[in-house]
């Protein structure tokens, strides 16, 4: 995929992200009518053929590999979390949603021992050994961020206890996970002071890793690197964000990150296969400001929002697969969709995307988080990505009060405020950042998170302060009015 045949290296933008309708309206209490609108257009949605996947073969291994992946990273939990308490994972419906994704001809599935409070892997194994094990791929990561994972002995015990949570006795894609975080210093100290890489070289060797590669986020000196080692390592593939924001505008938000353009480029010139993260940033692509909506809809109205985001990760012919986190059914129906063939887009699409759709969310400028929950547990209690996506949330949906001369502003105040008392608990809430700055080392999307937490407390603090002059008042007025 390119632009005028001329692969531009600028950088990363994310926007607003709310993975999912239903986590949307979790997180709100409500569902705005944009919402409501979603989930109906859900509803109608058609069974996806089975039979019809499309795969990509993997050239090292010979791998077919389906072109949608399943990111094991958002699984669904239970209603029976009290207030302040993480809920429990949903086996139940883990189960029949890989076996769904399994019917469907869906074989890549992802995992970390870093996701789903460290449950992702145990959850996903459980699901996984209910079907042949020549059935399906897994891949799981060396996720060594805690000082105590960095040993040697450390890491190792944590690369044998995935198998040991996945049940199996090889990996098929293990990756060295969210490289680029903390430069060249912290991917030393991970991977190299410690023998990590040349011992899991020698694993691939035995056959008990039967790819290996690495994920990226970050410094760009880190990915660069890595690749010029490609010669002695022969990294079997590389996992990189890919989607329509990131394409060519990431660096214009953010100069810590990286353009995917140049990632692609980069690995398409030694040949070594790319994993897309990310398609839907978190949900955002799929969640856009209802004007986007508009435009994707009036050019495909037999389509989801989503699927464009799909397509676009997709057609790249030096894509392997393309990773979802997909929460409930109706999100694995609807990706199943977008693959179950795959139609590449032309020329005129990717144009549209690139030169329109992308240049108009770059514009909002929104906080780029994709609700990965990184930066979590805090330290303090502080609710880090639900405090950004309330925000983006109405900023997308153009509900963010921000002139007090606007007649809805009142109104638009009392919703926010309410909204973010729905939303996060009070006590979790951007005032109680003491800006310690342990969140922030561990962003993949290189966030300021105690600045950007500090701007939306200032924010909500001039909301209420605001609301003591106006409501003032107010009884003057509604006694004109009467």
């Amino acid at each position: 995929m390119t632009k005028d045949n001329n692969i531009s290296r600028r950088g990363f933008l994310k926007l607003f992200g709310a993975g999912a309708i239903a986590t949307t309206a979790a997180v709100t209490g409500c569902k705005s009518k944009k919402q409501q609108a979603i989930a109906d257009e859900y509803k109608k949605q058609v069974e996806p053929p089975k039979g019809k996947m499309t795969y990509r073969q993997n050239p090292t291994t010979g791998d077919r590999v389906s072109l949608l992946g399943y990111g094991m990273m958002r699984l669904p939990t239970l209603p029976n979390a009290k207030e302040g308490e993480d809920p429990d994972f949903d086996q139940e419906m883990i189960n029949r949603q890989v076996d769904y994704a399994i019917e469907h001809g869906l074989n890549y599935f992802d995992t970390s021992p870093a996701y789903c409070r460290g449950l992702s892997e145990r959850c996903t194994g459980i699901a996984l050994h209910r079907h042949k094990r020549s059935e399906y791929f897994v891949a799981t990561k060396l996720s060594n961020f805690s000082p105590e994972t960095q040993t040697r002995e450390g890491s190792i015990e944590m690369y044998h206890n995935s198998m040991k949570e996945l049940q199996v006795d090889y990996i098929d894609y293990y990756l060295l996970h969210s490289i680029g975080g903390g430069g060249m210093d912290a991917f030393n100290t991970r991977y190299m002071e410690n023998g990590m890489l040349d011992y899991l070289v020698e694993e691939r060797k035995a056959g008990r890793i039967r790819n290996l590669g690495f994920s990226y986020h970050g410094d760009v000196e880190v990915f660069d690197t890595l690749l010029s080692w490609h010669d002695k390592y022969k990294w079997d593939f590389v996992q990189i964000e890919l989607n329509y924001l990131d394409w060519d505008y990431a660096n214009e938000i953010n100069d810590s990150n990286t353009d995917a353009s140049y990632l692609y480029a980069e690995l398409q010139k030694r040949g070594i296969p790319a994993v897309i993260m990310e398609p839907l940033i978190g949900g955002r692509l799929a969640n856009v400001p209802q004007f986007v909506a508009n435009e994707l809809k009036q050019r495909d109205p037999e389509h989801s929002v989503a699927s464009w985001a799909f397509r676009y990760a997709g057609t790249p012919e030096g894509v392997l697969t393309v990773l979802s986190g997909m929460t409930y059914m109706e999100h694995l129906r609807d990706n199943l969709l977008s693959y179950c063939p795959l139609k590449p887009l032309n020329e005129q699409e990717q144009r549209f995307l690139d030169d329109d759709i992308a240049r108009k969310l770059f514009s909002m400028q929104n906080i780029p988080c994709n609700d990965c929950k990184y930066c979590m547990p805090c330290p303090y209690g502080l609710d880090i990505p639900g405090i950004f996506v309330h925000y983006n949330k109405c900023k997308n949906e153009g509900t963010l009060p921000t002139d007090v001369m606007d007649p809805e502003y009142m109104k638009l105040r009392r919703q926010y405020l309410i909204g973010l008392d729905r939303a996060v608990p009070r006590l979790r809430q951007a005032n109680h950042c003491i800006q310690c700055g342990q969140c922030e080392p561990h962003c993949p999307q290189n966030i300021r998170i105690p600045r950007e937490l500090q701007k939306i407390d200032q924010f909500v603090e001039d909301l209420k302060q605001n609301r003591s002059f106006l409501e003032a008042h107010q009884p003057k007025e509604e006694a004109a009015d009467e």
